[in-house]
């Protein structure tokens, strides 16, 4: 798997701007990467230590529209915290 298909967006919410400042960066990863593939993706791509990687699995909610029963997607959630001092360059000024 290349490392670009292991991470698919960042998340910017905001929680996730929270936990930046913590050091930690989240991230909607594929569904089969390992938490060892994400470590090695953020580290390759943007050439930061990673110390930790904390993986969810997010569940689709259940929602109607017009009036019938449906659900929005499922997806994986990868958080990883950075080494003191690192920082990754994407996320500044957001």
């Amino acid at each position: 798997m290349n490392f670009e298909d292991v991470l698919i967006k960042p998340v910017l919410s905001e929680k996730a701007t929270a936990l930046r400042e913590q050091n930690k960066y989240t991230f909607i990863v594929s569904p089969s990467a390992t938490k060892t593939e994400i470590k090695e993706a953020v580290r390759k791509l943007f050439n930061v230590k990673v110390l930790d990687c904390t993986t969810v699995n997010v569940q689709g909610k259940i929602k109607r529209l017009r009036g019938k029963p449906g659900r929005t997607a499922s997806f994986k959630k990868a958080i990883v915290k950075l080494e003191k001092g690192e920082t990754i360059k994407v996320f500044e000024g957001v």
